[in-house]
């Protein structure tokens, strides 16, 4: 079963998006922060769904210490943020992020970059 490590401050959209995922098949881990971000990726979760305004370390960062360390560096990101500014996606790739969706979610657009990212044999 693929694994997401959704990282959400915001409980009710923690809980909505997981539950969306949950029903689609997915294993879902789940983190508040970005300090545990970085700590839950180290179970190697399939792909990470990483808010970018968070408490304790921003998105941002978290990415950027999720891809520097080897043992993590090949997992897909996806930046899910409500910044929507001219930019913003280019610096959350430069973060290390592999794609950029925002917010509020499109469920079917953002499965598509999941898809995109997984490996073929994953759902």
């Amino acid at each position: 079963m693929t694994r997401i490590l959704l990282v959400e401050d915001n409980p009710e959209n923690r809980d909505m998006l997981s539950r969306r995922l949950l029903r689609r098949g997915f294993d879902v881990v789940l983190a508040a922060d970005g300090g545990e971000a970085v700590a839950a990726a180290a179970t190697l979760p399939d792909l990470i769904l990483m808010d970018l305004n968070l408490p304790v370390i921003d998105g941002w960062e978290a990415t950027r210490r999720i891809k520097a360390d080897p043992a993590t560096a090949s997992i897909p990101i996806i930046a899910l943020t409500a910044h929507a500014m001219s930019g913003d996606r280019k610096t959350a790739l430069e973060a290390g992020c592999d794609d950029y969706d925002t917010k509020p979610i499109d469920l079917p657009r953002l499965l598509g970059k999941v898809q995109a990212l997984l490996p073929s044999s994953q759902p």
